[in-house]
């Protein structure tokens, strides 16, 4: 085992104790908000383009289209009442720590593209991206997260497949904490 997995793995068991009751507020909040389930599973494509099931508190209304935000026409009309702030407060990702204990995502690695990302998972592929295991956060996010174009956020998880590290991993936890709490470069 990993320096990285056991990090991962103690990290994710702690966090979801020390959040136990947070996260359960959070799920009651979306099942008060709008009819629907509290978790929203969509498939994912994780380490050697393989399929996994990643779970995400529901901010948007039950029966919105299995797309990329950016794709929908009017991605507001679809937030659920709560919807906005979970995304911007990144609440909305906590049930992914479920994802790291089981191993199927890290901390830390390229997020994990929907299953019909295909120009996404095309470009990872080709650039040996799709090797790492899909992460809470990473390079790119900290670099534009929902700003950038796809090329430009494959070209950051290269360079971070080519420069990944303990300490790498502890500076892009750092920056995405300061990221989330001021809210930078988030859409809806």
């Amino acid at each position: 085992m990993t320096l990285k997995r056991i990090f991962d793995l103690l990290a994710a068991l702690l966090l979801a104790l020390a959040l136990l009751v947070p996260i359960a507020l959070v799920a009651l909040l979306v099942r008060l908000t709008s009819p629907g389930p509290a978790l929203y599973w969509s498939d994912r494509v994780g380490q050697h383009n393989r399929i996994f099931k990643m779970p995400k508190f529901r901010s948007m209304r039950t029966g919105t289209p299995a797309v990329a935000t950016h794709l929908l026409a009017d991605p507001a009309r679809y937030l659920t009442p709560i919807g906005g702030f979970l995304r911007k407060s990144s609440l909305d990702e906590l049930p992914q720590l479920w994802n790291i204990v089981k191993g199927d995502m890290s901390f830390v690695g390229p997020r994990p593209a929907l299953f019909n990302q295909a120009d996404l998972i095309a470009l990872r592929t080709v650039q040996g991206v799709d090797q790492l295991i899909p992460g809470l956060t990473g390079w790119a996010q900290i670099n534009g997260r929902d700003e950038i174009p796809i090329p430009q956020k494959v070209a950051l998880d290269r360079v971070y497949l080519e420069r990944q590290s303990f300490a790498l991993d502890l500076k892009i936890l750092l920056l995405t904490a300061v990221k989330v709490l001021k809210r930078d470069n988030v859409t809806h």
